[in-house]
């Protein structure tokens, strides 16, 4: 019996309900130590930023100004850039700091990320042929995906989507299996929908291989290697918060079904089943962009990240009042889970089981009905 099924439409609309009243009343309380805290954060970036790229052109510090740059690239990515461009400064009026002027040192452009994270896959989460980052076009993440001979690949593949991640984030867009194995895509296509992607990452290549390399001298080399590590550290990090967050085996997947006449009840509760957090210190959220409480994220996706320390525990009470799982466990725990997952699915599906997924959407059927 699945989770949906457990629940009535009466509950249903009484978490709504909860959890809005969760929202409102941290959104009433935003005030002034949520603009210290992120004009802070962004002052410590910058900091570690400039500092981390003058000590790669000294050699003795070398080790120390990748360490530095990398902090730094992972802060404004993930704490700052992601968190920014979720809107959850709008509220401040600094145009430095709101979503729909914000842009991060990264090779996605502001808008598409913003297309395919915001709008497709908050609204969509797990929610397969909806939601894009379900194996980002690469993997096989769910037992109702269709097996392909090319997800063989799929621990291979993902490998690869670690170390190169901001870029397969900034083509994500482009939906590029529409192009390559479906057919579905023609190249004229699929090069205008290029352009300003490629706009974007020309000029981030630019700027950590030629730019800084070039201001260093005959220190080029130590910088341009010293880029390369920092965004490999960035991107592998960055990658593994993002799966660890949505694909460890208890996370669950839906059909299109599953959102048909979906309640706000009824979403909550997807946002919870298609979730999981880690555990860690204050250093493991920061460094995480607080998604470390991905589950808290997808409930509510605009409040500073920040907070979701302080709601977590109201969440884990609902949670447990309703009888609904609250996915959390180690960053080890999570990234095993995660990869068992990975791998499983690079196989043909055995058996004739039914999928958990769409036995969720049947048995939700009359609730949605009721509703």
């Amino acid at each position: 019996m699945s989770t949906f099924s457990k629940l009535t439409p009466e509950q249903f609309q009484q978490i709504g309900a909860e959890f809005d009243a969760i929202r409102n009343r941290v959104r009433a309380d935003l005030g002034e130590r949520d603009a210290n805290y992120i004009r802070t954060l962004v002052k410590r970036q910058r900091q570690l930023e400039v500092g981390g790229r003058v000590m790669l052109m000294i050699p003795p510090t070398w080790p120390l100004g990748v360490a530095a740059l990398s902090v730094s690239k992972i802060l404004d990515n993930m704490e700052i850039g992601h968190n920014v461009m979720h809107g959850q400064y709008d509220w401040m009026g600094d145009p430095t700091l709101n979503s729909r002027t914000f842009d991060w040192d990264s090779a996605d452009t502001a808008k598409n990320w913003k297309q395919t994270h915001n709008v497709e896959h908050h609204t969509y989460t797990n929610v397969l042929d909806r939601d894009h980052d379900v194996g980002y076009g690469l993997l096989r993440m769910s037992t109702k995906q269709k097996w392909e001979p090319r997800f063989l690949a799929n621990a291979p593949l993902t490998v690869i989507l670690h170390v190169f991640f901001q870029h397969f984030v900034a083509v994500q867009n482009l939906k590029l299996e529409e192009f390559l194995v479906y057919k579905t895509k023609t190249a004229a296509q699929l090069k205008e929908e290029f352009k300003p992607v490629w706009q974007k990452m020309r000029k981030q290549l630019a700027k950590d291989y030629l730019l800084f390399p070039a201001l260093a001298g005959p220190m080029a080399p130590l910088v341009f290697v010293g880029n390369v590590a920092a965004n490999l550290a960035r991107n592998v990090w960055a990658c593994a918060v993002i799966f660890n967050g949505h694909f460890p085996e208890e996370v669950e997947q839906f059909p299109e079904s599953a959102i048909e006449n979906e309640t706000r009840g009824q979403w909550y509760v997807r946002q919870l089943l298609g979730s999981a957090n880690f555990s860690g210190g204050k250093l493991m959220h920061v460094m995480s962009g607080n998604l470390s409480f991905q589950i808290e994220h997808h409930l509510f996706p605009d409040l500073p990240a920040h907070r979701y320390a302080e709601i977590a525990p109201e969440v884990r009470r609902i949670c447990q009042k309703y009888g609904l799982p609250y996915n959390s466990g180690s960053f080890l725990r999570q990234t095993l889970s995660t990869w068992k997952r990975i791998l499983k699915l690079s196989l043909p599906t055995r058996g004739a089981a039914p999928e958990r997924e769409q036995q969720a959407a049947t048995e939700m059927e009359p609730l949605r009905m009721a509703a």
